[in-house]
Parts: structure tokens; C-alpha cells; sequence
């Protein structure tokens, strides 16, 4: 099966290592990135192993053991045979070698240019605006509406959500990392 593409197992919220665990078990050979991150309790501080695609593990097998694998417990179902629904065994050798040399890679929510968003936390939590551009340590851009004036800031990835709806008139809004008045 050498230099196959994998297929992308859905599985259920929580059960990436369990899937994982049981297609070894069934001599299916998978692949579950795992990054390690802080995570602080209210008494302590503890690292946490968590996937970098939650709900998804990855897996190579050959087309007549495709339904043993897709009766794994846990696993709800696999993307497709097409290629569009298949990863190349460069990105994920890619993806590997990142996470051994300790690239900081963390699953992001699939905010792109265009989505609207809003800030999670701080002051200015469910101040809503359009994502423009990103960077590490984004700068937001907020307008006041009604006086057509802007100020900027600065907000993490993680400090911001997709938005569901639009802003009510006169309310502030935000363009992450550009000078997009809304």
C-alpha cells in the first residue's frame, strides 16, 4: 500500500483515539495527528493531547476491507472514494514531520477571507465585522457606524468565532488585519 492516499474516516465528537486504536487492532493502518497544548484548569494546570482535525482520523485500506472499516465503532462514516475526498501521502508526511519538530499547528475553524466574525472575549466581545487577512496576532480594525470613524486593535486567532447574523445599524463592527470599513 506503499504511497496510497489515505481516505478521511468522519468519526464521532470525542472518539478520534478510540477509532485509531481499534483500526491498529484490525491491522488498518491510520494516522491521528495529535498536538499537545496547555490547557488551565481551575486548580491546575495540565497538557492536554488533543487531534488536529477533531472528528476525523485518517486511513489507508485496501477497497474490499472498506466496509470493516466503516463498521469500526465510532467511525460514521468515510468521505468517499473520489479523489477530492483522498489526502496525498505528502501532506500528510508533511503534517508529521511538523508536529515532531514542533511546529505549532492547531486546528483553526475554518475562518477564511470574507467570513464574518465576531469577537469571542474581552471589551469588545460580539463586536462583528469581516475577515480581511490573517496573521498570528491579528489587528482588527473597528468602525463606529453611525460617525463613520475606525480604531484598531489587536486580538488573537482564538479570540474570535463565525458570526451568525448580521449587526443591528449603529452598532460597532470589525474587519480583521485590513482597513475595511463595514
Amino acid at each position: 500500500m506503499q504511497q496510497s492516499f489515505w481516505h478521511v474516516l468522519h468519526v464521532y465528537s470525542n472518539y478520534e483515539k478510540r477509532v485509531a486504536q481499534q483500526l491498529t487492532l484490525r491491522d488498518v493502518e491510520n494516522y491521528l495527528p495529535i498536538y499537545r497544548e496547555r490547557v488551565k484548569w481551575t486548580d491546575r494546570t495540565v497538557v492536554a493531547e488533543r487531534p488536529l482535525f477533531p472528528g476525523y482520523v485518517f486511513a489507508r485500506f485496501l477497497p474490499q476491507t472498506k466496509f470493516t472499516v466503516i463498521g469500526t465503532p465510532g467511525v460514521v462514516r468515510s468521505l468517499g472514494d473520489e479523489e477530492r475526498d483522498l489526502v496525498s501521502p505528502a501532506v500528510l508526511d508533511k503534517i508529521r514531520e511538523g508536529l515532531a519538530s514542533g511546529y505549532l499547528l492547531r486546528p483553526h475553524s475554518g475562518v477564511s477571507v470574507g467570513t464574518r466574525v465576531r469577537v469571542r472575549h474581552g471589551v469588545f466581545e460580539g463586536v462583528e465585522g469581516v475577515v480581511t487577512d490573517f496573521r498570528q496576532q491579528c489587528k482588527v480594525i473597528i468602525t463606529l457606524a453611525a460617525v463613520q470613524q475606525s480604531f484598531s486593535l489587536e486580538v488573537d486567532l482564538e479570540d474570535i468565532e463565525l458570526a451568525k447574523t448580521m449587526p443591528a445599524a449603529g452598532n460597532l463592527s470589525l474587519a480583521t488585519c485590513g482597513a475595511y470599513s463595514y
